[in-house]
């Protein structure tokens, strides 16, 4: 990204709610964006995902240009190209926590068993494949949905507030099994989080305010991995 400017005109003005950023994310990378409510993570997030359309500079992904103001290809590029954990688990209630993970490898034209229960062994959850959401715990659940976002093998794994709704304890069950996955899928990853505790699990961190970067800095990951 070089440049990244996304505005939104309102009645009372022009909103910046990314001004001008700019960095580049390695293959491999676990990357945290950090910052209070407001500082314009969420909308990063969504122009790296290509589910917004930044209004100036430049985003390219393995040297080419993102596409931007074209829904189909912008839908094309996050298919191809992109795993999501969100906050709230978004798992479907009447499928079992392997039918969750075999759906979307159904959608993604890659279903395979074996290596969806592989996935349900790398976050710690072989022993609950035939239950459905409802009867495991958060923490659990959150753990299916980076399971199911990693299934397609996404090139870049993106999270907003992924522990949002979970304890301390379990917030670190997630985030080492999250890592784990990533180590092991070679995945790079960028997560959304107002949370210091989590820097620990990062390679960087990125900290926005107001829309602008006002710290970049490589981290030493915890050896709690």
């Amino acid at each position: 990204m070089e440049n990244l400017e996304r505005h939104y005109e309102t009645p009372a003005g022009v909103v910046k709610a990314l001004d001008g950023v700019s960095f580049q994310i390695s293959e491999g990378e676990r990357v945290i964006l950090l910052g209070p409510s407001g500082s314009g993570k969420t909308t990063l997030l969504n122009c790296l995902s290509s589910l917004d359309s930044p209004t100036g500079g430049t985003y390219s992904f393995h040297g080419e240009e993102v596409p931007r103001n074209h829904s189909e290809k912008m839908t094309s590029f996050r298919r191809e190209n992109i795993g999501y954990v969100f906050q709230f688990f978004n798992l479907l209630q009447d499928l079992t926590v392997l039918e969750n993970i075999l759906l979307i490898q159904e959608i993604a034209g890659k279903k395979d068993e074996a290596r969806a229960l592989e996935l349900l062994k790398l976050v710690g959850l072989e022993a609950e494949v035939n239950r459905f959401p409802g009867e495991i715990s958060g923490g659990q659940q959150q753990r299916v949905a980076i399971a199911r976002s990693i299934a397609k093998r996404p090139n870049l794994l993106l999270g907003d507030e992924l522990t949002g709704n979970l304890d301390t304890e379990t917030s670190q069950k997630v985030m080492t099994a999250l890592v784990k996955a990533c180590k092991e899928e070679n995945i790079t990853s960028v997560f959304v989080t107002h949370d210091e505790g989590l820097v620990k699990y990062a390679t960087r961190v990125i900290r926005i305010d107001s829309g602008k970067i006002v710290s970049d800095e490589l981290t030493k990951p915890s050896e709690e991995e």
